[in-house]
């Protein structure tokens, strides 16, 4: 037996030696392509997408797509890192979500910088103090993040990607038992997506407002009979025990999230463009606004209504499409709908997850 266990391990070993090789390989020429670079941008979105979706296809098994999206993505890292360090602010402290949607799009050889708010996010990117931010801006349960959307139609940045991030909720604490528990903190959009669960098995207990996940498991690490909601990530960092895992009342819960930078992105292939305009007053104007995209075949897979904040209401709608702007039937439909809008703004066009 541990002769036929030695063949199998020299095979692995053998193939170690290759990857390695290969591993390297790939890195120096990532380098000479970043030496070939006029303008240095480091992060190519559509040119990542591109790579996944192609080795996803090409992908025999048994890693499942997932794992492998996952595989390379740190390989990418890696390469990157080599061409310049790159900084990502996102909701902190260490252990967020937005954290975790951080590293599955950047990979792990990033530097997150912890912001106390999705204001701070978007200053730190305007500030040129992170290359890029990771902002959620809709969950599967609870709709969109108005706070996000306010600021996408404020400022300068573009939307350079989108990350799905399904999302599972853990219940933390000094010690496992639920029935000391007399209060538990979290975001608010944790304690309305496991409202039920908490409803049901921690009727009562005081639920107090944190400004993320990962400050709720900090503040449950200096209180005794006092609980979070968090992530798995945020009970291994403060040192946590977990009481109930996944107590999300959707087992599909999934928040997305925006990637925002200076840069705009070149076609992928399967791409996305999100806008933010407002329609006329007058009868009719906003069927006007959606005749564009009907005209010319562009699919619209979000439309979603928000007050302007500019006068009582005045509403502007935030819309996702399928296709670039570059895109001749997307770019065609655009231009007739910047005739038709009193107001549009393109968010950025990018990489569909």
């Amino acid at each position: 037996m541990s002769e036929q266990f030695k063949h199998l391990r020299d095979q692995i070993d053998a193939i170690d030696d290759k990857i390695l090789k290969l591993v390297n390989a790939r890195a120096e020429l990532a380098l000479e392509i970043g030496r070939r670079k006029n303008n240095g941008i480091v992060y190519r979105p559509e040119r990542e997408a591109q790579v996944l979706a192609r080795l996803q296809q090409l992908n025999p098994g048994p890693l499942s797509n997932e794992r492998i999206a996952q595989l390379f993505t740190e390989v990418m890292s890696l390469c990157r890192n080599m061409e310049e360090p790159m900084t990502v602010a996102c909701l902190g402290p260490r252990g967020t979500f937005s954290e975790e949607a951080a590293f599955k799009r950047f990979g792990s050889t990033i530097t997150t910088l912890a912001c106390h708010s999705i204001d701070d996010v978007f200053r730190q990117v305007e500030s040129s103090h992170a290359g890029y931010g990771v902002v959620p801006v809709e969950n599967s349960t609870e709709g969109a993040i108005g706070r996000t959307m306010d600021l996408l139609l404020q400022t300068s940045l573009t939307v350079c990607g989108e990350i799905q991030l399904p999302v599972h909720q853990f219940l933390m604490a000094q010690d496992a038992a639920l029935s000391p528990i007399r209060k538990i903190y979290s975001h608010p959009q944790s304690f309305s997506q496991c409202h039920e669960w908490l409803n049901t098995n921690l009727p009562g207990v005081e639920r107090i407002h944190a400004s993320s996940n990962a400050e709720a498991a900090r503040l449950a690490s200096q209180e005794k009979n006092a609980a979070a909601i968090a992530s798995k990530q945020a009970a291994e960092i403060f040192e946590l025990t977990i009481c109930a895992t996944n107590i999300e009342d959707d087992p599909k819960n999934t928040t997305r999230f925006l990637v925002i930078g200076t840069q705009q992105v070149s076609p992928s292939g399967k791409d996305k463009t999100s806008l933010v305009m407002s329609a006329n007053n007058r009868p009719g104007a906003v069927h006007e606004l959606l005749a564009p995209l009907v005209q010319y075949g562009v699919s619209m897979t979000r439309f979603e209504s928000r007050p302007s904040r500019t006068g009582m209401w005045e509403y502007v709608f935030y819309v996702d499409i399928e296709g670039h702007q570059q895109d001749e039937n997307v770019l065609t439909a655009l231009d007739l709908l910047r005739k038709k809008a009193a107001f549009l703004k393109i968010l950025g066009s990018y990489p569909a997850a």
